[in-house]
């Protein structure tokens, strides 16, 4: 691998230079005045991220599966029940945990590819008229196949239903890169992480939580120490934290939230949608296709790609990454060896995403694919020339 060759992984992302020094700071007391500087606009910096105006925000030394247990654990009790739909590796990663923490799972298999039936959870949670369904799980943006739900219309299920049940959503690879409403989707719990859309690395867990699922809390039984919001809670309000936090990251996010808000939320998403779109188009032009079963699960932030029967699309990363010093994501579960995934989310131009494109052309030629060199490079720059933006100074 080469450090200066930009990743295509969906996370950890690439870096930009600013967030690396914000990240490298000299050591603080944490329990200084100068850690509340950087807490607290964090705090609010997030809140505007995720466009809403009554979460409360708490960050753990953790990554997002750490996120996942904050939420859980912090608003149900053994027994509760949940309901969830396992379409891709993640949303089977959060239904493992419950199962681990005792929950009660009904569990709507999807096949990969598809998103959360919405309509599938209309009728479970109209069935439900006793409701011992507590929460509704939902993974946003399914970062092994590439596939978007649309959290909007799950929000529209639980309303149909008249159902009180509460809406997690794991944004971990969409908060930041595609557009996320807290407050207008009605999501309890929000979770994300600091190594993808904030451009960060690995180390924060990023949890939003609503006023109900505040109430929640205070009623809940599950065990939880070190996440548990009450201590971080009133660690906040004395401006310090229950134990060590990882001052560089949240230096690190603060700035991070700075840039996305100075190159503007709508803007952000637009530049990751014309990334993706350049990258449709090129697999599109070598005859391949994505793993995401129509147009309109389509993520802005990952693309899975498919590649043809009996062919191994985990070589393409391999190869990539010994011959030409360039990382590619590789398949997950159910679709390992079947895709190959490239990653189009963080710090990221329509120039890096075409040296992307041009290296899987490399490769998958290299390894006697029927691939014409600069097919899906051409058809990618009638999308970038198409819909050309001025350079983004906020993420340089």
């Amino acid at each position: 691998m080469s450090f200066q060759n930009p990743v295509f992984i969906p996370g950890p992302t690439n870096m930009p230079e600013a967030l690396r020094r914000a990240v490298d700071m000299p050591t603080l007391d944490h329990r200084s005045s100068l850690f509340a500087e950087i807490l607290h606009p964090a705090r609010e910096g997030v809140k505007h991220v995720l466009k809403s105006a009554t979460a409360e925000i708490f960050f753990f030394p953790s990554t997002g599966t750490g996120g996942w247990e904050t939420a859980l654990t912090n608003t149900l009790s053994p027994g509760d029940k949940v309901l969830a739909a396992r379409n891709g590796m993640f949303s089977h990663r959060w239904i493992d945990m419950c199962q681990r923490h005792g929950l009660v799972l009904q569990v709507v298999e999807t096949p990969w590819g598809e998103g959360i039936p919405a309509d599938r959870f209309c009728e479970i949670l109209t069935a439900d008229t006793s409701h011992e369904i507590k929460v509704v799980l939902a993974t946003h943006n399914e970062t092994a196949t590439g596939v978007k739900s649309d959290i909007a219309a799950i929000r529209a299920a639980l309303d149909a239903a008249n159902h009180p049940a509460m809406l997690y959503v794991d944004g971990v690879s969409s908060i930041a890169s595609m557009d996320f409403r807290m407050d207008d989707w009605g999501v309890d719990v929000a979770v994300t992480g600091s190594q993808k859309g904030f451009m960060l690395p690995a180390g924060l867990a990023i949890v939003g939580f609503s006023p109900k699922a505040m109430q929640a809390v205070e009623t809940a039984t599950l065990p939880r120490t070190f996440f548990d919001i009450r201590d971080m809670g009133k660690s906040y309000a004395a401006n310090g934290y229950p134990y060590t936090p990882a001052v560089g990251l949240l230096n690190g996010l603060n700035q991070s939230c700075g840039m996305l808000k100075a190159e503007g939320l709508e803007n952000v998403f637009a530049r990751h949608r014309r990334i993706a779109d350049g990258i449709r188009a090129a697999v599109h032009a070598w005859g391949l296709r994505l793993c995401a079963a129509s147009p309109d699960l389509y993520s802005d932030s990952v693309s899975a790609i498919c590649t043809p029967d009996g062919f191994n699309a985990t070589n393409i990363v391999t190869h990539a990454a010994d011959t030409y010093g360039v990382a590619f994501g590789v398949g997950l579960g159910d679709v390992a060896g079947k895709v190959f995934r490239i990653g189009h989310l963080g710090m990221l131009t329509d120039v890096m995403a075409l040296s992307g494109i041009a290296t899987a052309e490399m490769c998958m030629a290299d390894l006697g694919l029927d691939i014409q060199l600069g097919s899906g490079v051409a058809a990618a720059q009638e999308v970038y020339r198409a819909t050309a933006a001025h350079p983004v100074r906020a993420a340089a």
